[in-house]
């Protein structure tokens, strides 16, 4: 909380709580009949009831600086959010970048037999590969093995 908005609202209850004795003082003057009296008391009454106002205009002003400052603050704080996601990006950029490699394809000689016999040109210089639909589904394992797949699987789902 900002210095000048508490002094603003300390000093506005202080008044306020000191406007109190003089009006007991008026009331009682008033039951006495004491001119003289009341008009001091009410004197002090609108004396402690105006430094209030000043003091309620301080904590008023000291919490527009205050909003102010917790404006720009967040603004600030936006600004270096926004500037280390930059970086972050960057250095993530550059790092992909680094990592950036051009992956070899080798054909084994088996693999260049069948790719020569499922490719035909045609016309156009397209290649099209032969599919061959008798082929059995093949699972490879962690090592690079062939394992066949089970077709004896049944799958039964209720709703």
């Amino acid at each position: 909380m900002n210095t000048k908005t508490m002094e603003g609202l300390v000093g506005a209850r202080r008044n306020i709580d000191l406007v109190n004795t003089p009006m007991r003082v008026y009331n009682q003057a008033e039951r006495q009949g004491n001119m003289g009296a009341m008009e001091r008391a009410m004197g002090y009454v609108h004396e402690f009831a105006d430094k209030a106002e000043d003091y309620k205009t301080k904590a008023y002003e000291g919490m527009k600086e205050e909003a102010k400052e917790a404006r720009e603050q967040a603004r600030l704080e936006r600004e270096k959010a926004i500037q280390k996601h930059k970086e972050e990006r960057e250095k993530f950029e550059e790092r992909i970048e680094e990592n950036k490699e051009t992956d070899i394809v080798e054909f084994s000689e088996e693999g260049k037999v069948l790719l020569k016999d499922n490719t035909m040109f045609d016309n156009t210089d397209v290649a099209e590969t032969k599919v061959d639909s008798v082929k059995q589904p093949v699972t490879y394992t962690k090592t690079g093995d062939i394992s066949q797949v089970e077709q004896d699987a049944n799958i039964s789902i209720s709703l």
